[in-house]
């Protein structure tokens, strides 16, 4: 072990995942970028955002069942091969005068199903690789490689690659993912979770919904997840058209609103640097109503002010919440979860988390609509905050007495459960 206690399979791992999410910075702001040579179609751009997250929504729930029957290493190879292989032929397909809009479709989709197999492998091999009572450390830090990566670094590298030149932009990804999957060859040692008796992938499936479903904790936190993210969905869909612009509220350039998104993800670094160490000092409920009210700010300040400067510091408070929730409630989560479930655990809070915030924009879309920009901020910020009742539920004497259980079930034989 290091000096930290993590080990040195750890920072590999840590190395491939923040190399896999700088690609991803990079191609998805790369892609609408390149598109606009092909097309400059509103509907069709914008379908390439849709095309990355779709897969969420209908592959996450069998790919959390894969991940927990694959050896989760090779199923990150696995998918980070994908990625870069469609990449590479889209690439070479362009060289040669054949690319199109649709060939970046097929991209965006293939790279999005892809992307399923690796974060939820990536999140559930975390307490294999460092054990249980390291979590919050190796979660805090992984989330600061990934937020880093994917929010600061790979937004600008792709307009600087972009401006280079359409072969630049598409290269650099494939060999993000090339150095990535190097880093996790360098992993040694199986990560196949033990497995007694054969079932079908849906009975996997239920099984790993009837745990959430049934264990308070857990239920508990999805609907506080899925409630936040409803409300922040529904906010940043309609964010632009109330910041940019002169006729805007708040009148900022398109160069000074993507600095009050980066404020955003500043905080988010912030609070995966704040999370173990206010975890450990305050504990864990504490840390969690502190976070989860600084995070409401991220939606809650434009309820009461249009002020640039002001809405910063709420964005930067919210990000720096949101990421210590993140941390806090990941770690417990691992914590609480069989190993053989937790691929499905982590894939169902996915497509919790990418479901409310489709379904958030398409409704501020309709509120707004009907009752102006200012309604949405207002309902979403209401909803923002009244995620906080889920803490009267999730007690730390209910945390304590679901580790016991969980302590209980780890000591009892393996094996799938009866369907």
């Amino acid at each position: 072990m290091d000096a930290k206690g993590l080990g040195s399979t750890y920072w590999r791992l840590w190395t491939a995942a923040g190399l896999s999410s700088l690609a991803d910075g990079v191609l998805k702001v790369a892609l609408p970028l390149l598109a606009v040579g092909y097309t400059r179609s509103p509907a069709l751009i914008a379908g390439l955002a849709f095309a990355f997250t779709l897969p969420w929504l209908l592959f996450a729930l069998p790919a959390g069942a894969l991940v927990d029957r694959l050896d989760r290493r090779r199923a990150m190879l696995g998918a980070n091969l994908v990625r870069g292989g469609l990449l590479a032929a889209v690439t070479l397909l362009t060289l040669f005068g054949g690319g199109s809009i649709w060939a970046l479709y097929v991209v965006a989709a293939g790279v999005g199903s892809a992307e399923t197999i690796y974060d939820t492998a990536a999140q559930s091999i975390v307490p294999q690789v460092v054990g249980r009572e390291r979590l919050p450390a190796a979660n805090g830090r992984m989330y600061a490689a990934e937020q880093t990566a994917n929010e600061f670094a790979g937004p600008p590298l792709a307009g600087l690659l972009a401006a280079a030149g359409v072969l630049a932009a598409l290269v650099t990804p494939v060999a993000l993912w090339a150095v990535a999957v190097a880093a996790l060859l360098l992993v040694r040692g199986s990560y196949r979770v033990e497995r007694t008796g054969r079932t079908t992938l849906r009975a996997d499936i239920a099984e790993g919904l009837r745990f959430l479903v049934r264990h308070k904790v857990l239920r508990t936190f999805s609907v506080m997840v899925g409630t936040f993210n409803f409300a922040t969905g529904a906010t940043f869909a309609v964010f632009v058209l109330y910041a940019v612009g002169p006729g805007s509220p708040m009148g900022l350039s398109e160069p000074a609103f993507g600095l009050l998104m980066a404020v955003n993800a500043a905080g988010g670094v912030a609070g995966s640097v704040l999370a173990e160490p206010g975890e450990r000092r305050f504990g864990r409920i504490p840390a969690l109503w502190v976070a989860w009210l600084a995070g409401g700010l991220s939606v809650g300040v434009l309820a009461v002010t249009a002020n640039p400067y002001a809405v910063g510091a709420g964005f930067f408070a919210g990000g720096t919440g949101i990421v210590v929730s993140n941390v806090v409630m990941v770690s417990l989560r691992q914590r609480l979860t069989p190993d053989r479930l937790l691929g499905r655990l982590n894939s169902s809070y996915r497509l919790v988390a990418w479901g409310t915030k489709s379904l958030g924009a398409l409704t501020a879309g309709v509120l707004a609509q009907a009752l102006g920009l200012h309604a949405v901020f207002v309902v979403m910020a209401v909803l923002a905050f009244t995620v906080v009742a889920g803490l009267f539920v999730v007690t730390e004497d209910a945390l304590v007495a679901a580790e016991r259980e969980a302590g209980r079930a780890a000591a009892a034989p393996a094996g799938p459960s009866p369907t």
